[in-house]
């Protein structure tokens, strides 16, 4: 018996110290995530097989053949080139630039979100360059337009991976699930109302302007391989209905086949290919898995369930807006990826509790730990990347500047997708 309490007590207790870390030092995330699991197994908490079989190795292969993909997709100049074709193609700037924060957000149903910001950016601050007007504005509606749409479809970030890991849903599920629109559905009605809260910030930019006919396309094969990548994904649903382990391995082919082609278009390695991948966010994610692994080994999850659960009590519609606006209020300050690993198992007990379809609280859950990042520059890595290449330019970006845009855009976005979800799923 006193064996269980101290697991339980250094369990939660690394849990919380890792997460009061990960405010405090959020370039440490990935240190911090190991030291706690290093610290779990010293104190044995949690056993080392214990340890492997929480992480769930199918969501990490979707991150680390996706992230392969992505890299070569933005090397080949294909998205720069379709940013430029879209602001040569609009009647004035601020469809232009309307046009290029959905151009964000398509990119970013399929290609992780700080890639979407460094891929669309060039293209921003060459625009804003040629009208002379302060990129800020403009920055931060990329990032933003990334963030939302990178929880529509599996691949789309970090947290759809889990999700669709979590819950054993497949790439076609986030479109319809069990006979019904999916959270893909959600997502893109709340894109469609924020755009006009863009539409407030950018109508005064009314002249047109064409950009030179600069970015080519340097290569169709990433475009390929991304396109079969998706179909494949797509297919994989009717071959793996229980989400085992096909969607992993089926990212992973493809992201070593695009390290191929890297190493043969770039003449280098593969091995330096490898060493380039985004290992810290890799091991971060492994880290998490563990350290909410422990928290569901001890029984902590079960009785923050049953405390959510005994403070909503038998009323659906205000758990379900508690579990939406509790997450778009934290996601606003700490990472979503810890947070949303933590909260899906308490979702799916509180669900049991309610009665309720378990998909209502898990989407409403995605939705709001997703977009409530885009309320402070702080809240997503997007934002961060958005920043620093403002910084870099010359330009600080202040606190209420990014919540003048993050805030009505995050409300009106979660509160079109929250409807959605509550009356497809209640």
């Amino acid at each position: 018996m006193d064996t269980i309490i101290n697991a339980q007590l250094i369990s939660l207790i690394v849990f919380l110290t890792a997460y009061i870390l990960f405010i405090v030092l959020p370039n440490k995330r990935t240190l911090i995530s190991v030291c706690g699991v290093a610290l779990l197994l010293i104190f044995k908490a949690i056993s080392p097989a214990q340890a492997l079989k929480s992480v769930n190795w199918n969501v990490m292969g979707i991150f680390v053949g996706t992230l392969v993909v992505a890299d070569i997709f933005m090397e080949s100049r294909m998205p720069a080139y379709l940013a430029e074709l879209i602001v040569n193609r609009a009647k004035n700037t601020s469809w232009a630039i309307l046009f290029i924060c959905a151009l964000a957000g398509f990119i970013s149903a399929f290609v992780e979100n700080v890639a979407t910001v460094l891929i669309v950016a060039p293209i921003a601050l060459s625009l804003t360059k040629k009208l002379k007007i302060n990129p800020v504005n403009m920055m931060i509606g990329i990032a933003i337009s990334s963030n939302l749409q990178g929880a529509a479809t599996l691949i789309g970030d970090p947290p759809s991976m889990l999700l669709g890991g979590y819950a054993k849903m497949t790439f076609f599920d986030f479109f319809f699930y069990k006979g019904k629109p999916g959270i893909f559905f959600a997502v893109e009605l709340g894109a469609l109302v924020s755009l006009f809260v863009l539409y407030f910030f950018f109508k005064g930019h009314t002249n047109k302007i064409e950009l030179p006919a600069e970015e080519k396309i340097k290569s169709w094969i990433p475009t390929v391989i991304l396109s079969f990548m998706i179909i494949m994904l797509a297919c994989s649903s009717f071959l793996d209905k229980g989400f085992g382990s096909l969607a992993g391995i089926i990212c992973l082919i493809f992201g070593g086949i695009s390290l191929l082609w890297g190493s043969f278009t770039k003449k280098e390695k593969i091995s330096e290919n490898i060493k380039k991948l985004d290992w810290d966010t890799t091991f971060f994610l492994m880290g998490i898995f563990i350290l909410v692994g422990s928290l569901t080994l001890t029984g902590w999850i079960d009785k923050i369930s049953s405390f959510i659960s005994a403070s909503i009590g038998s009323n659906i519609f205000i758990g379900y807006t508690v579990i939406v606006f509790l997450s778009v209020f934290l996601s606003a300050f700490i990472d979503n990826v810890p947070f949303l690993v933590a909260m899906l198992p308490v979702a799916i007990n509180v669900s049991r509790h309610l009665q309720v379809n378990p998909e209502l609280l898990m989407f409403g859950l995605l939705i709001g730990a997703s977009i409530g990042g885009n309320i402070t520059p702080i809240g997503a890595s997007a934002n961060i990347v958005a920043c620093g290449l403002l910084k870099e330019e010359g330009y600080t970006v202040k606190f209420r500047d990014f919540a003048k845009i993050g805030l009505p855009f995050t409300l009106a976005s979660v509160i079109a997708a929250y409807l959605f979800i509550w009356f497809v799923w209640k």
